[in-house]
Parts: C-alpha cells; structure tokens; sequence
C-alpha cells in the first residue's frame, strides 16, 4: 500500500462520493442499481485494482456495514406509509420468515450438493443469502412506476425480514461450532427477538414522536439529528437485550415517519441524504474488501452462477408461491414478487460472519456469496421496470415535488408550513380561493403547477394534481387538513396525501 497523506485521503472520500451521486443518477436512466457502481468503484480502488487502498478487515467491514443498515432501513420505514403497509402486512410477514426459511433450506441443500460441504455448511450458506436486502430494493424501487401494493409488499418483506436472516446464520455458525447443541433450543430465541424486537420499536418510536414535537432546539437543524439518534438508541437497546436490531429500528421508523412531526421536511430530506451516503460508503467499503484475483476464478464463476440460477428460479418463486398462497395475490403479481427478490449488501455482510468465526469454507462462501449477490443486482435489478410493464404491474410515476419552501423557526412561532398534493377527487378541485372555507388563520403561500411557480390569489382556481403550500397556525392545522381532505360526493376514499412541512 502507498503511503499517502491525510490531503490525499480527504480528497478520494469527496471524489468517492461525487462518483457515488453521479453514479446514482446515471444507474437510475439506464435501470442498473447504483449499488452495483459503488461495488465497482471499491474493487477497482482496491488491491488487485488500482492498489490505492488495502482493505481486508472483515470485522472493520461488518460494523460499517451495520451502522449503514441502521441508517438504510430507518429512512425506509420513515418514508413508508402505514395505510399502505398495513394492507400488506400478513403476506410481508410471511416472506420475511417462512419465505426465508424455504429460501435458505432449498438454496442451503444446493450448497451442501455443490461444494461438498456438510448439511450445516451448507445451510449456512442458504441463510446467508435468505433475506431480500432493504438498500437494494428501496433504492431499486425509489421513482421506480410499480404499483403501490407490489411495492409496499417488496419494502415491508426487505425491511423485515433481515432479523430472520441473521438468526438463522447466527444459529449455524453456533451448531457448526458446538455440534452437541441443541437447535431445539434455538426456537424461542426467534420468538423472543421478534417479538421483543417489535414491542421496543414501538415503545422507542412513539417516545421519540413525543420528544421531536415536545423539545425546543434553537436550531431547526438539530432536529435531523436528533431524530436519528433515536435510531441508533433503539437498535443498541434491542440488541442489549437479545432482541433484533435492525426489526426494531424499522419498527420504531414506521411509527415516527407516520406521526405528525415538527420539522417534519427538513427530518425526512436529513435522513435521505444520510441514507444515500450511507450506501455509498457501505457497498464501496464491501468492494474493497472482495479480491477479484479471487473471485473471478472458473470455480467461482461456475458455482455462483449455478447457485443463482437456482436461487433466482426456484427458491425464491417457491418460497413466494408458497407464503402467500391464499392472500390474494395474482399469478402475475407472485411472479412480480418473486423476481424481484435482490439480494445487496446483507447477504455480503452476513458472509462475514463465517470469516470472524474463523470457519472452514469461510472465504469460499464470502466469494460466491459476493457473486451472487452481483449476478443478483444485475439480472433482476435491472430488469424490474421491464418486468412489471410485461406483467402489466406498473403504477402512476410517482409525483415527487421538486421543490420546496423553507421558513426559519416556525417551531417557535407556533406555525406550520403545509404542502399538500391536489388529487382530482377531491372537493376543492375547480374552485376558487375565495369559494372555499379555510380556516381563519391559514393563508395559501404558492401554488405549484408543472413546475410552474403561480402567485394565488382570491380568483385562482385550484387545478389537480397542483402542489399548495400554506402557512397555518399549529392549532388551526386540523381545521385545515378537514378542508382539505373533504371528498367529492361521488369519489371513493382513497390513500391521503397530507404532508406538514416546515
């Protein structure tokens, strides 16, 4: 390794990560995951690349890694929606346990057959690459055109189904290690970090929905980082106590991301920029860990892709057919489902586990793994989009404003500042201004109209799908929201769409 100073290093951090926001701009037009970029951009760094930095500490790797996830799946519950999880609650539930059971006891046998390893090596090898990855699929997914349902369904299953994954590696290593345990026992382990796991997220996120709305920071800046403290807290509590981290803190997401928050626009735009780095930093990090002199060898090659065929085409669609039997998900729809199982930066992080456990196999199984998980990215998250236009699962392009209307301090001024999406059934369409009932002390600021900034006034007429932005005393905000919100008399209800910003 050259020896540089510490210039030079602050120097490729920022060049890292403009390559990293450029590469997820160009990944997003072309279809291609930009974690695959990232990977590219850390091997090419790395030893056998360009040799500019020698990494190989798996542990090093693995608490990055874990940190990252932490902030991954803590802006992925933020930014879900409960009404629309809820609806899809019992089959994500189902994915993320039984689906990757079966995923990991086909995919476990296929290793046990291939490398000739123990059944418990094998199967080790299954719950490794068990879990759909949340990174993956919420990045893959973000202003992706898929319906609703198939996408609620893909980041509640990625979100949640990482606890079960880890359990199930964890209790291999522990049987290959001490083969005169009992795995029995290892049963109402599972239930207790589950079910713990959920009742301190909770507990944690409503706490933390108090605290945000409750304090008075003298910064509005602060607030971000308040607020993503309580996701470190509820991981390391969860984890204190035996219980799954990582389900905690997308638990405890959920609950905050969908309370009425004080900061709320400048909490959600935080926690999205730090999620982006956070994937930057975590899959360049696993790129330089991997040695392609290693991994593209004829046996890696030959065994990684004959275990993602069958991962890909059997055990992934078997565990999906089989767990959502009866829930009333159409051929089409599992067939979505279960192309669309990515496997990211969990499985490769996973892999690690073997290597600090000082296994035998242990780099074999993180070299294939790494394989996988690139064949992974390429096949299936590229071709998502194209998928779902074939099965005729696509959605609305989603409507993300890209703009926005920043005030100081109006935590303290007792104000909100309210964007709201115009849909068409609802009862203020094609009215004026002045026709419709506000509440005394709110006052439409802009009206936002394809990109168009309009000054309204009395006699504007508000138009579907037009953005309002309007200032409002906190406690008239309901009043507001009830205006708002109001259907047309022949409209079915349908999802809200009411966002308090400030």
């Amino acid at each position: 390794m050259q020896a540089f100073g510490i210039d030079t290093y602050v120097f490729l951090a920022g060049l890292l990560l403009i390559s990293g926001v450029i590469a997820a701009k160009f990944s997003n037009r072309i279809g291609l995951p930009s974690l695959v970029f990232f990977i590219l951009v850390g091997m090419v760094l790395g030893n056998d690349g360009l040799g500019i930095i020698y990494f190989d500490n798996a542990e090093a790797a693995r608490m990055i890694g874990i940190f990252a996830l932490i902030i991954i799946l803590f802006e992925g519950g933020m930014q879900a929606k409960w009404g629309t999880i809820r609806s899809v609650a019992l089959p994500s539930i189902s994915l993320a346990t039984a689906g990757v059971f079966i995923t990991s006891a086909v995919v476990g046998y296929a290793a046990h057959l291939v490398f000739g390893v123990t059944i418990l090596e094998g199967m080790l090898f299954g719950a490794i690459v068990g879990s759909t990855d949340a990174a993956a699929v919420f990045a893959t997914l973000k202003e992706r055109s898929v319906k609703a349902k198939m996408g609620a369904t893909l980041e509640a299953e990625s979100g949640t189904n990482d606890p079960m994954a880890v359990f199930l590696t964890v209790s291999f290593i522990e049987l290959i290690q001490t083969p005169e345990a009992d795995a029995v026992q290892l049963i109402p382990s599972f239930f207790w970090q589950m079910g713990i796991a959920v009742a301190a997220g909770l507990a944690i996120g409503k706490l933390a929905s108090i605290f945000i709305n409750r304090i008075n920071l003298d910064s509005g800046g602060l607030y971000p980082i308040f607020t993503v403290s309580f996701a470190l807290l509820t991981y390391a509590s969860a984890e204190f106590v035996g219980a799954s981290g990582f389900l905690a803190v997308y638990v405890s997401a959920l609950v905050i991301g969908n309370s009425e928050l004080t900061y709320r626009y400048s909490i959600f735009q935080f926690n999205e920029g730090f999620a982006w780095m956070a994937q930057i930093i975590m899959f360049v990090i696993l790129g330089l860990l991997v040695f392609p002199a290693q991994l593209f060898t004829a046996n890696i090659i030959w065994n990684g892709l004959l275990l993602s065929t069958i991962l890909i085409f059997i055990a992934r669609p078997a565990a999906v057919f089989l767990t959502t039997a009866f829930m009333g998900y159409q051929l089409k729809e599992k067939l979505f489902i279960s192309w669309s199982g990515l496997r990211g930066a969990v499985p490769i992080i996973l892999a690690t586990f073997p290597v600090v456990a000082d296994l035998e196999n242990a780099q074999l199984f993180f070299n294939v793994v790494f394989f996988v998980v690139l064949t992974s990215a390429l096949v299936q998250g590229s071709s998502i989009s194209w998928v779902a236009r074939k099965l005729d699962l696509t959605g609305p392009i989603k409507d993300i404003p890209h703009h926005s209307i920043e005030l100081i301090s109006l935590g303290k001024a007792n104000a909100e500042m309210v964007q709201f999406k115009v849909d068409e059934d609802l009862e203020i369409v094609g009215r004026k201004l002045h026709e419709i009932n506000f509440p005394d002390k709110a006052n439409i600021s802009a009206i936002v109209r394809d990109e168009t900034l309009i000054t309204p006034y009395g006699e504007t007429e508000i138009q579907a799908g037009d953005f309002l932005y309007i200032l409002v005393a906190s406690k008239e905000e309901p009043a507001l929201k009830k205006v708002l919100e109001k259907k047309k008399p022949s409209a079915k209800p349908v999802q809200k769409k009411y966002t308090p910003k400030k």
